[in-house]
């Protein structure tokens, strides 16, 4: 697409509210374009639709008209996660209408560079810990996007003085067309939200597109031990920076001594920054980090490399590396009751992000689990469970699933909580379930490796009551 500005009096369609919906739609209308919003909810469901009508904007709720999509639209803005195959987006796409996300419309808006971050875990993480680490270096950050201000808002009010540090999915990152980020960052990738993508070359081509735009004076940002990280970086223009867990590197971030599978993780270990020039810097001792867990570790190393290509000194990264105390719903601690300490890890929407939750864990673990089935194997759970878990509960759509996968990793106690009517009484009993099977030194942890959306309207919902319950023992 092109700058909001060249469709003057041009129409340009906005398909669902929300938050991004509601800023795009500002964006476009004060551009001078004829904007029409549309969301399928019910317009009761829609209370964002009264104020872009007070200014003048066109919303049609309740369904998408047959003849919302004509030749005369120049421009389709969809939310992330309406699926390409939504009716209104199939006409756009027949009639050769460029269709694109908010982050497109932002790019094109915002006057600072731009830090891209993406991943199938530990993106939210990673982006607040280089916020934090940018604001402790005096780079000015303006963190938005999915965990803050809605990119488009931030983009408005951004400047050349400022750092953009946005977390990114590849929802979002599908409907780009010239995005380019200054630095961009893939952190991992899982296999997850294939219902969307349809299988996992789409998947992953959405995710590659952060770097697709970036040039020989921009910043890749990889994880060296990621094999489909490590695949595209021929394809990649960019000045690549690795981040390893598992080798030195010449270039790069890294933990050393590396990390060796099965290993105990409590050998003392450094991360470290090597420039290429044979110069290389101790940021922090592995043990002081603010938040437990090898995967953590991870996020640290790919934060620090983020923030010293941004131009943060390294010698300033350590404190906001030691001050971090996570965010919430991912491995959050809750409390203590009976002797077990309780751990709120909703944000596992898939099993490879259990699978590092629960390694991060040395004492026996009663693990609830089950969500919305999207079809992914669940047999990456097989191992951790064997070797992490003494009990399980499961709920939601695949319990059954998930019970099975237990059953052969031996687990002598697990528990298959049925849904009642009530979402939040169906999770209180499996907290008052997973209670009665904690004992003293256990951790009960809440990691689903399942979106929410079979009982929950997301995974904070579900966040939320998880820890209500807990308070409520």
């Amino acid at each position: 697409m092109n700058h909001p500005e060249t469709y003057r009096g041009q129409q340009v369609v906005v398909l669902g509210l929300a938050k991004s919906g509601v800023q795009v739609a500002k964006v476009l209308y004060r551009a001078g374009a004829n904007v029409i919003v549309n969301d399928k909810k019910d317009r009761e469901q829609c209370p964002e639709a009264s104020e872009l009508e007070a200014l003048g904007i066109s919303v049609v709720c309740g369904g998408h008209p047959d003849d919302l999509i004509h030749s005369d639209v120049k421009l389709v803005v969809k939310n992330p996660g309406i699926p390409y195959q939504a009716a209104p987006v199939q006409q756009a796409l027949e009639l050769g209408i460029e269709v694109v996300t908010e982050v497109e419309v932002a790019y094109h808006l915002c006057g600072a560079p731009m830090i891209g971050i993406t991943g199938s875990n530990g993106k939210t993480t990673t982006t607040t810990w280089v916020g934090n680490m940018l604001e402790q270096a005096g780079l000015n950050p303006i963190v938005a996007g999915n965990i803050g201000t809605p990119l488009c808002e931030a983009a408005e009010q951004a400047t050349a003085d400022n750092w953009m540090v946005v977390e990114l999915s590849s929802f979002q990152l599908k409907g780009t067309v010239e995005f380019r980020p200054r630095i961009a960052a893939l952190l991992n990738v899982a296999e997850t939200h294939l219902d969307y993508h349809g299988g996992m070359e789409d998947y992953v081509a959405s995710k590659a597109k952060l770097f697709a735009n970036q040039k020989p004076d921009d910043v890749a940002v990889l994880n060296w031990d990621d094999a489909v990280c490590r695949e595209l970086i021929p394809y990649i223009k960019a000045r690549v920076i690795p981040f390893s867990l598992t080798e030195n590197l010449e270039t790069g971030v890294y933990a050393d001594p590396p990390y060796v599978d099965g290993e105990e993780d409590d050998v003392k270990r450094q991360v470290i920054y090597a420039d290429g020039a044979g110069n290389r810097a101790v940021i922090i001792d592995v043990q002081d980090i603010g938040i437990p867990g090898r995967f953590n570790v991870g996020n640290a190393l790919a934060a620090v490399a983020i923030a010293i290509a941004a131009g943060a000194d390294p010698s300033h990264l350590a404190a906001p590396l030691a001050d971090f105390r996570g965010v919430e719903h991912r491995l959050e601690y809750v409390l203590k009751h009976n002797g077990s300490v309780y751990y709120n890890n909703s944000k596992a929407t898939n099993s490879k992000a259990t699978v590092m939750a629960l390694n991060s864990f040395k004492e026996p673990v009663v693990l609830i689990a089950g969500g919305l089935d999207r079809g992914s194997d669940m047999m990456e759970l097989l191992p951790v469970l064997e070797e992490r878990v003494k009990a399980l509960v499961v709920l939601g759509e695949n319990r059954a699933k998930i019970a099975k996968v237990a059953e052969l990793a031996g687990l002598k106690h697990i528990k298959v909580v049925d849904n009642e009517e009530d979402a939040a009484r169906t999770l209180t009993v499996a907290v008052q379930e997973a209670a009665s099977l904690a004992e003293p030194g256990d951790v009960v942890l809440l990691s689903p490796a399942c979106a929410s959306w079979d009982m929950f309207a997301s995974y904070e919902e579900r966040g939320r009551i998880f820890k209500e319950a807990a308070h409520n023992l």
